[in-house]
């Protein structure tokens, strides 16, 4: 592990990437960051799934980074997530501790570990202008026809569309400036389930969260003065839960229609990991019905 830089746990949702993180930096005397997009933001709890009880492992408390470091209603980029994360990395090595990497977000993960050339990207009124006009499915095409790396949730809602295209469009029109960002000697290690039982813990899980209080969350969010639109710009539980709040659709039909929409993204998820396989990233995978002791083994003896 001496010439090791970082360690990635990496899987789609409720396989459980964080607990497997966390027992990890528990042996290895590691600190996790967080690589979920909706996780940067505070108040977001139980519609992002931070299960703070996970980075609890055996009485000692994980640290972790680049969770709740924005407020709700304010849209955080990928370009923000590698800043982010190179000062929160640096500051992990400089105290002699190990960087674990953990979470879904898959341009976000390939965004640091493969060192993306990004640029901060303005708005651009005239152009939103013009594609405000388009059917969605134009804005599809018009997205797919750049033909540049894009995440899946990019395709979530008409705003997110908008901003992808707006995006793609600045990059090609204007010179990237090459930053200074370190070569990261990395290792994937993918926690993957079984289709039938990684749907169940997603079912299950939703309806734990509802009788939580995810309902009231979107509400107070929304009455903290979180525009609904930002609502259904993270996609997912804000967005289906703002549409019942709106009247625009009953509990039942949320329910339902967020539980598919979950479901869809894993297997958006998935698709993406493998194609991260199918470019060349050699991922480790471990079976996440394995007991801890053995998935850390696993792990222990792949890094060294």
């Amino acid at each position: 592990m001496e010439n090791l830089d970082l360690i990635s746990i990496i899987g789609p949702t409720a396989v459980g990437k964080t607990t497997v993180a966390a027992h990890l930096a528990a042996v290895l005397d590691g600190e996790i960051l967080s690589a979920d997009s909706r996780q940067v933001y505070r108040g977001m709890d139980l519609g992002t799934g931070k299960d703070y009880a996970d980075y609890l492992v055996n009485g000692k408390s994980i640290p972790y980074h680049l969770i709740d470091i924005v407020d709700a209603g304010y849209k955080y980029s990928v370009f923000e997530f590698q800043n982010d994360f190179i000062k929160a990395y640096y500051d992990i090595k400089q105290r002699g501790r190990m960087p674990i990497l953990c979470g879904g977000t898959g341009m976000y993960i390939d965004a640091v570990v493969k060192g993306y050339k990004l640029m901060k990207v303005p708005i651009n009124d005239e152009l939103r202008s013009e594609l405000e006009l388009l059917p969605e499915i134009d804005l599809e095409a018009r997205l797919t026809a750049l033909k540049s790396v894009h995440n899946h949730t990019d395709f979530d809602t008409r705003k997110r569309l908008i901003r992808a295209i707006e995006i793609e469009l600045y990059q090609q029109e204007h010179q990237v400036e090459a930053m200074a960002y370190p070569q990261i000697k990395n290792i994937y290690f993918g926690i993957t389930v079984d289709r039938n039982t990684r749907r169940k813990r997603i079912t299950e899980r939703l309806h734990t969260r509802l009788r939580a209080g995810m309902v009231e969350e979107v509400e107070a969010l929304i009455k903290g003065g979180v525009p609904v639109e930002t609502m259904l710009f993270y996609g997912l539980e804000y967005k289906f839960i703002a549409m019942y709040i709106l009247d625009q659709i009953t509990y039942d039909q949320m329910v339902e229609q967020l539980n598919v929409a979950i479901h869809q993204f894993a297997k958006r998820q998935t698709t993406w990991f493998r194609k991260m396989e199918r470019d060349g990233n050699n991922i480790h995978l471990i079976d996440g019905m394995l007991p801890m002791e053995e998935k850390i083994a696993i792990i222990l003896q792949k890094i060294g």
